[in-house]
């Protein structure tokens, strides 16, 4: 197996660990191996990859696209990668958890479908790689704002450097 998968606080969120092999060359990592995935809880088919690059104190989100999870994973760099369950009938709603995830431990973040998904990066500058169960469609993507007090991710840095469409969205109760 070349993932171990490490304790979340709510259901439906994984966070994996991959075997890194390393020595004075540098390393090797599988960032993805569909059937150890599966065995792990995974059990989601991707279709599409996205990379993003952000310099630091950027933060990015909350985003949602109904219908869609998500494995983050950060290829350069690190960020603090957040989840939030934004399913109204969950016994979890409105909670969240966020991991560190960077190029040292090669961890990864399932977000599942029905879950916010933001991060802020840590480092000078972060390569984010997510897959993504359904393609991008505008017309099913919602997002609440980052600071939404009804949420209170707790995010490690001051002073973020947000998008106009970060900056301007909605709080939970809007």
């Amino acid at each position: 197996m070349s993932f171990r998968r490490l304790p979340t606080e709510i259901d439906g969120v994984v966070l994996l660990e991959p075997d890194v092999q390393g020595d004075e060359r540098g390393f090797f990592v599988e960032t993805f191996r569909a059937n150890d995935l599966q065995e792990l809880g995974v059990d989601v088919e991707f279709v599409q990859e996205n990379h993003s690059r952000s310099g630091e104190r950027v933060l990015r989100g909350l985003h949602l696209q109904r219908g869609q999870a998500k494995l983050v994973r950060c290829a350069r760099g690190a960020i603090f990668d957040v989840a939030v369950d934004l399913r109204p009938d969950s016994p979890t709603y409105r909670r969240w958890e966020g991991y560190e995830l960077d190029d040292v431990t090669h961890r990864q973040l399932l977000i599942p479908d029905g879950f916010g998904h933001g991060f802020c990066v840590l480092s000078e500058e972060a390569d984010v790689l997510y897959r993504v169960s359904s393609y991008y469609d505008p017309d099913l993507e919602t997002g609440i704002a980052w600071d939404d007090p009804e949420v209170g991710v707790h995010w490690p840095i001051t002073d973020p450097i947000l998008s106009e469409r970060d900056r301007n969205a909605p709080r939970l109760n809007d």
